[in-house]
């Protein structure tokens, strides 16, 4: 059984939200979540919520198809965040110039599964 959950354009840079899924990639789904809930980068907010999301789209899966559901087996086997649209904005400079600012923002997805299906994905790389 897979589960997935996605947050898109997120006011977070890639590069930062990157550092944080890196530490949790791999790892049992719950243990994730407590790791993200004591971090300090604030892309671990983010990250967090959208695993906890990807749980809970597990949970809907498999009461819905009348499967036994243990969040406790759930593991991330998919994890990555992608660079979504740049804001542009303009901040006034000396002498009358403007200086660009790119505001980046990023789209977050997790897939949770069983230990069956991380083995595989680790196989597949």
């Amino acid at each position: 059984m897979e589960a997935k959950a996605q947050a898109k354009y997120v006011r977070c840079t890639p590069m930062k939200a990157r550092r944080v899924v890196d530490v949790v990639r791999g790892k049992r789904a719950v243990d994730a979540v407590g790791v993200l809930r004591f971090a300090p980068q604030a892309a671990a907010v983010p990250v967090r919520k959208v695993i906890e999301s990807a749980i809970a789209n597990a949970r809907y899966q498999a009461e819905r198809d009348g499967e036994r559901f243990d969040e406790n087996d759930l593991f991330i086997t998919e994890v990555y965040a992608d660079e979504g649209p740049t804001l542009k904005r303009f901040r006034p400079r000396a002498q009358g110039r403007a200086g660009r600012i790119l505001k980046r923002t990023s789209h977050i997805t997790v897939v949770v599964g069983d230990k069956a299906d991380a083995q595989k994905q680790e196989g597949a790389r």
